[in-house]
């Protein structure tokens, strides 16, 4: 038995050739707690299971047995060679070491000893070489530091020559501008004098201004009063031609409403043209403009609805928005629709009255309509639907009332109402043209 742990360049070397071994076994042979890795590649059990196999070799013979069995059968070189029990002298000790703990030939227990003692050896070695490196590296960062130290020490005499010269030249600066400050109050104080000399006279010609002010006023007082006398007198006169009038005005009214009631004259409610004798053509409505020769999609359709007499736009507003634009947000898309109402609106006369469902508001809208348009949002409880066939039995009966909407729900129960109903492709179709 070894009487310390393996080195851990050793165990490195263990862990690989248990891991190459590892795939000739089959899963029943394999121990429990190393079943899940027998699908892994060699790399990933190094890397997953490595203490697990570790472990395994040094605690389960039988596992290990396999292992070794599984070793010798590979035929390597060096699995022979510790078998006869003569190492190669070539070899890596390290790798001596491993194959012997693994197959635990006669005198395995000295083969590890010492590989371990010759890889702490090695270690040893290269730590001192490293050590080495270390110190030349740091000796010759030490001389370009110095190097460095030097030049900036140089570089900085130079600069504090120069600040020192630029130093003397600032001070001859400040006595030239301590000079010119001098001068400057001198001046200041001169001008100081005159400006208080020219307010002194400033002061005198307002006085001056202000009494001959005074004086003017007086005057106009006494030509606003002489103005007030002079339009008095002529209101005065105006007054009594205008009582004249009146009163011949007044005369002549009542004579003619004498004449009237001694006539007993009825009010002209009608005109000459209704009696003549013709036959008048029947009024339109919203129904008969379906059965003119236009398509249902034709914008023009549109037109004509909406120059019928006192004829009322009632828009989906969602309905219309998701059917032309549905991409864009909820409040674009009432912008827009509510711009193109209010342009249709201007070219038609027509009343516009545009519904929102208020179901979708996380909170009030604050929305200026536009000229023209009327939006209304339904309230909690109300849907848009509701909203619109409340619109359409508010109106009296022979309006013309044009409903927008796709809904089939919608169409026929304003239908039923006795308004028009008519696509949304239809109003967004004409939007586009305006």
């Amino acid at each position: 038995m070894l009487d310390r742990p393996l080195p851990e360049g050793i165990r490195r070397r263990v862990i690989g050739l248990v891991a190459e071994a590892f795939g000739g076994l089959t899963v029943p042979e394999l121990p429990a707690q190393l079943r899940q890795y027998a699908r892994f590649t060699p790399a990933r059990r190094a890397k997953f299971a490595g203490n697990a196999m570790a472990a395994a070799v040094e605690t389960d013979t039988a596992f290990r047995q396999r292992i070794s069995a599984r070793l010798r059968e590979t035929g390597s070189e060096l699995a022979r060679a510790l078998e006869a029990g003569s190492p190669p002298a070539a070899a890596d000790p390290e790798d001596v070491a491993a194959m012997a703990f693994v197959l635990r030939p006669p005198g395995w227990v000295k083969l590890v000893t010492a590989a371990g003692e010759e890889a702490q050896r090695a270690s040893a070695e290269r730590a001192g070489e490293e050590a080495q490196r270390e110190l030349r590296q740091l000796r010759e960062e030490l001389a370009r530091v110095r190097d460095e130290a030097r030049t900036e020490a140089d570089r900085a005499r130079a600069e504090l020559e120069t600040v020192r010269k630029e130093g003397e030249g600032l001070h001859r600066k400040l006595r030239s501008a301590l000079n010119d400050v001098r001068r400057g109050e001198a001046a200041l104080r001169k001008a100081h004098a005159e400006l208080e000399a020219l307010r002194t006279d400033a002061a005198a010609e307002l006085a001056a201004a202000l009494g001959e002010t005074r004086r003017v006023k007086a005057r106009l007082a006494e030509a606003e009063s002489a103005l007030e006398a002079s339009r008095r007198a002529v209101r005065e006169g105006r007054s009594v031609e205008d009582m004249r009038l009146r009163l011949l005005l007044d005369t002549v009214l009542d004579a003619a409403q004498g004449l009237r009631r001694e006539l007993a004259l009825p009010p002209t409610s009608v005109h000459p043209a209704d009696l003549v004798d013709a036959v008048e053509p029947g009024r339109m409505t919203p129904k008969d403009i379906a059965a003119r020769a236009l398509s249902e999609t034709d914008p023009a359709l549109l037109d004509q609805l909406l120059a019928l007499p006192q004829a009322h736009l009632v828009v989906d507003g969602y309905n219309v928005t998701k059917t032309g634009y549905p991409t864009m947000p909820l409040d674009k898309q009432r912008l827009r629709l509510l711009g193109g109402l209010s342009m249709l609106a201007a070219q038609t006369g027509a009343e516009m009255t545009c519904v929102f469902d208020g179901a979708e508001l996380a909170a009030p809208v604050l929305l200026a309509p536009p000229r023209g348009v009327r939006v209304l949002f339904s309230k909690p409880g109300v849907t848009a639907d509701e909203l619109i066939r409340q619109l359409v039995r508010a109106e009296p009966p022979g309006r013309p009332v044009v409903v927008v909407s796709t809904d089939r729900e919608v169409a026929d129960g304003v239908a039923k109402a006795g308004a028009r109903p008519v696509a949304s492709a239809l109003l967004l179709r004409r939007l586009a043209r305006t």
